[in-house]
């Protein structure tokens, strides 16, 4: 899946800070024309966004894709709600997934395949407590002092 992202378009560096990331899968974005063009100039923001089932469809709320200025109508609101691709087996899998309590999905990441398409990778996440938090940035501090150590002695 990784060997296949042509461009990184947006990564969700705060998903992985205040979540647990329990499983992933890369899913399509159903996006109208001058969306993908936006998509294309690297104008998107997934940060607060998150995925919410309705009915038998999951659909990512909050991703603010900008418009885009050259297009002269037809413009796309940018905080719109916008339909994931999946599988019906998948989908019915990972909406029974999202139904246990303290389980969200988040998008992680979004990038345009070596294929021209617009993919989003998605987690199934457990909120993390403070002090996990915590323990996560000592952790960080601690590996990034060792590194420095490392690097000095050589």
């Amino acid at each position: 899946m990784a060997s296949d992202i042509q461009t990184l378009v947006a990564n969700n560096k705060k998903a992985r800070f205040d979540y647990e990331i329990v499983d992933t899968l890369e899913v399509g974005i159903a996006l109208e024309g001058c969306e993908v063009k936006s998509v294309r100039a690297g104008k998107v923001s997934i940060k607060e966004s998150y995925a919410k089932p309705t009915g038998s469809e999951l659909w990512l709320v909050n991703c603010h894709i900008a418009e885009y200025t050259q297009a002269s109508f037809d413009k796309a609101d940018a905080m719109r709600q916008r339909k994931l691709l999946l599988h019906k087996k998948e989908l019915n899998k990972w909406m029974a997934k999202c139904q246990v309590k303290g389980f969200t999905i988040v998008p992680l990441r979004m990038y345009i395949t070596t294929k021209q398409l617009v993919k989003v990778e998605i987690g199934l996440a457990k909120s993390k407590k403070t002090h996990d938090k915590r323990a996560a940035v000592k952790e960080r501090d601690a590996s990034r002092d060792i590194a420095r150590g490392l690097g000095a002695r050589y």
